[in-house]
């Protein structure tokens, strides 16, 4: 998998562990309908997203083509952005801040209760959520 920064020799370099498209939409059952017409199945739905407000559904289809949709009913129209997952949150979230990325929360992450994730926007006006998937939880 890909490395984001190089390490000195013993420490743990952060990798990305999983890269797709994100589209963020108050309809995600129109939007997931019309991914199941390309044949995407949903694969992951994770409910415990800031206080169950916002759910997230991970679709993939048989060529291993992956989407995610997440709902949120805060979104004045549909986003489209990246999802990308890493083994180290702090990490990648110091990489991109480092590089003008802008979280538009402050510093508010969600934690939930396998997860800690963001939504950070580019200097050029791309989004892109990082997360990172907690075993230990």
């Amino acid at each position: 998998m890909p490395r984001i920064n190089k390490k000195s020799k013993g420490e743990k370099e952060m990798k990305i562990t999983g890269f797709c498209p994100l589209i963020v939409t108050k309809d995600a059952e129109s939007v997931m309908k019309t991914f199941e017409a390309l044949g995407f199945e949903r694969r992951h739905t994770k409910k415990d997203i800031e206080g169950g407000q916002n759910i997230n559904y991970a679709m993939k289809d048989a060529n291993g083509n992956r989407i995610n949709i997440a709902s949120s009913e805060t979104v004045p129209q549909d986003l489209t952005g990246i999802s990308m997952n890493v083994d180290n949150f702090q990490e990648a979230y110091d990489f991109l801040i480092a590089r003008g990325f802008v979280n538009p929360r402050g510093d508010k992450v969600t934690d939930t209760s396998s997860s800690r994730a963001t939504m950070l926007f580019a200097p050029s006006g791309f989004a892109i959520t990082i997360s990172e998937h907690l075993k230990d939880r």
